[in-house]
């Protein structure tokens, strides 16, 4: 690591390792913050944009049914990040088909994300945010993929790097801290996650998505295990009702800018920089999920409409609400669902085709996977340019 590229500041100090090395250990939080109008004004604007989505998440009929959807299409962005490249039809296809992993170990990877988020959500009715869930979470991220040999669970034990392919940890990019000082760390960093502060909320999550990053406890895996924290804590901070927003699809649109305003922190103490384009991350994905829960909803009335037009059954509308928390289905999977006989689930598959709700997908006589396009659409659509789109000079 290049200490030239380092200047001396208040975020953090190097050190110079026994091996000859440099390492970089981040300072306790919380930091000396310079909240500008510019910063205020970006914060008032993501304030404004959660508490509305906030609002809809507590009125809508049953929030749960959007979740394994939006959960799903954070899966699918914060592992694209990291260079996967299945899509969200990927996912449902491996998930609903039962694939096996080794012949699609990126989709494996997304669906190991969506396991270790939910298991996350469903611990924190029994366990608080803690250093203890955090490697809970991370052992479901990593547990039977290229990264099962990265110790899944386990804090790391040696020294790892960030830079090109190739660098050394003379020449990486960024050195986090060695094994005794990210203990330390970790610490500090558990301690603050349950502290009371006088920051505002959203500016401590960008304070606190920072540090493990800089951290970087383990040695694979830190990047989602970071945006997995931020979920949940949007979540327990009582931000959002359900843990209804996901940041991954702004990270993954702007990923040099993502990388590059986290790093500067480090060798600048560049807060500002980092906290505006958290916020506006916020705000973004904010309206993002406000527009994408609009449309769902519309099209949840409409199909419902349809079916009880004409006179569908209860298990028919149960079958088309579970289609939104999960939008793709096997005969043996509606059967399990609906608590209902192998025919009995066929027939009623079969109907909502006949209505154009679901479409076959594999073209096999047996084992057939049917989804739902339009949620599908609605859930894979990108944001718009003029609704996404952010001035570089701002970040």
């Amino acid at each position: 690591m290049q200490s030239a590229d380092f200047i001396i500041h208040s975020s953090g100090r190097l050190i110079q390792t026994p091996l000859g090395y440099g390492a970089y250990i981040p300072g306790p939080l919380e930091p000396a913050l310079d909240l500008d109008i510019s910063l205020v004004r970006r914060l008032s604007a993501a304030d404004r944009a959660l508490s509305e989505l906030a609002g809809i998440a507590r009125t809508l009929p049953n929030p749960h049914l959007l979740i394994g959807s939006f959960v799903r299409r954070e899966a699918v962005l914060s592992s694209r990040i990291e260079g996967t490249q299945a899509s969200f039809s990927d996912l449902l296809f491996f998930e609903a088909a039962n694939v096996g992993e080794r012949d699609v170990p990126d989709v494996r990877e997304v669906a190991n994300y969506v396991q270790a988020l939910e298991y996350g959500i469903a611990r924190l009715r029994e366990l608080p945010l803690s250093l203890r869930l955090i490697r809970e979470m991370h052992e479901r991220l990593l547990s039977g993929v290229r990264g099962e040999k990265q110790t899944p669970g386990e804090f790391r034990r040696s020294q790892n790097w960030i830079g090109p392919p190739g660098c050394t940890l003379i020449d990486a990019t960024y050195v986090p801290p060695p094994e005794d000082e990210m203990k330390q760390a970790l610490n500090d960093l558990e301690r603050y996650l349950h502290a009371k502060s006088s920051v505002p909320p959203l500016i401590r999550l960008a304070l606190i998505h920072y540090q493990f990053e800089a951290i970087h406890p383990f040695l694979d895996g830190n990047g989602r295990i970071g945006r997995l924290l931020t979920t949940l804590l949007l979540y327990t901070e009582g931000l959002l009702p359900q843990p209804f927003l996901y940041l991954s699809a702004f990270f993954e649109r702007y990923r040099d800018d993502y990388y590059r305003l986290l790093l500067q922190v480090s060798q600048r103490g560049s807060w500002t920089e980092w906290i505006s384009f958290f916020l506006r991350a916020i705000e973004v994905q904010s309206k993002d999920a406000i527009a994408r829960s609009a449309q769902l909803l519309h099209l949840w009335r409409e199909y419902r409409a349809l079916l009880q037009e004409a006179r569908a059954s209860a298990l028919l509308l149960q079958l088309v609400d579970n289609l939104f928390a999960y939008p793709a289905i096997t005969n043996v999977g509606a059967s399990r669902r609906l608590n209902i006989t192998p025919r009995s689930s066929q027939l009623n598959i079969e109907k909502l085709v006949a209505a154009g709700i679901l479409k076959e997908v594999t073209g096999q006589k047996r084992n057939r996977l049917y989804m739902a396009p339009r949620i599908i659409e609605i859930i894979e659509q990108r944001e718009s340019d003029a609704d996404s789109a952010m001035d570089n000079n701002e970040a």
